[in-house]
């Protein structure tokens, strides 16, 4: 099993590309915004040290030497007994394009990392991490409020559109497809409310509903348990 993130544990992570430049900028990146990172070169090797060891979240370029993101993460999921075959995995290409993209999110990859990349994209790929992201962040909403008051006010009204959401994500007529426009407007309210976790779960859903509409049930539930805990937090 994975490693599971704690407020007292970095989150560690694995990173393989055969780019040097590219290697350095992620891995200086991602300790930066505080994991602890191993890096390698080739599949094979990240192959052999995701075998070995329980990482949190693998970053695996396309194609490397040896074998490719999606040929790492077939064997490792194959593989009941190596440290990380239930990690996260999140596909890096300097080459996508929406048909790309949807096939790695097919194989199972949480997420697809285009390069070049910047932190923001980084801290998006770490966010996706359980317990990674704060549920509210007090700090963040008060500087995109104003005021302590404002912030309240906010949130209440992000608490009420939260519950009438969870209700209608738990409907068997649920249409994924008809989310979009929603989760577009979400994701501000979010970002006034300081609600960086359900704001990260909302990028995931958005992408899996615009690549996949079909085969979005999964993110849907996964998106709808972060809206539980963030109603959660909300009333406390």
């Amino acid at each position: 099993m994975p490693a599971s993130p704690a407020a007292s544990l970095p989150p560690r992570v694995l990173v393989a590309d055969d780019d040097p430049a590219s290697r350095r900028f992620l891995c200086d990146g991602l300790r930066a915004l505080g994991a602890e990172v191993a890096d390698c070169g080739d599949g094979a090797q990240a192959l052999q040290l995701a075998r070995d060891e329980a990482f949190d979240l693998l970053l695996l370029d396309c194609r490397m030497p040896g074998a490719g993101a999606r040929e790492v993460l077939a064997a490792l999921r194959a593989d009941g007994q190596a440290g990380s075959a239930g990690s996260l995995a999140v596909a890096s290409s300097a080459e996508l394009d929406a048909a790309v993209r949807g096939e790695l999110l097919a194989a199972g990859f949480g997420d697809v990392l285009g390069k070049p990349c910047g932190i923001a994209e980084l801290q998006r790929v770490l966010a996706l991490l359980p317990g990674f992201a704060p549920v509210l962040d007090d700090a963040a909403a008060l500087r995109a409020s104003g005021d302590a008051a404002t912030m309240q006010a906010l949130r209440q009204l992000l608490r009420g559109e939260l519950a009438l959401l969870y209700q209608e994500l738990g409907m068997p007529d649920c249409d994924p497809a008809a989310l979009d426009d929603r989760l577009h407007r979400l994701r501000s309210s979010c970002g006034f409310c300081g609600a960086a976790a359900l704001a990260a779960e909302v990028t995931h859903l958005q992408r899996r509903l615009r690549e996949q509409p079909h085969a979005a049930a999964p993110a849907v539930a996964q998106f709808r348990g972060a809206v539980q805990i963030t109603l959660q937090a909300l009333d406390t």
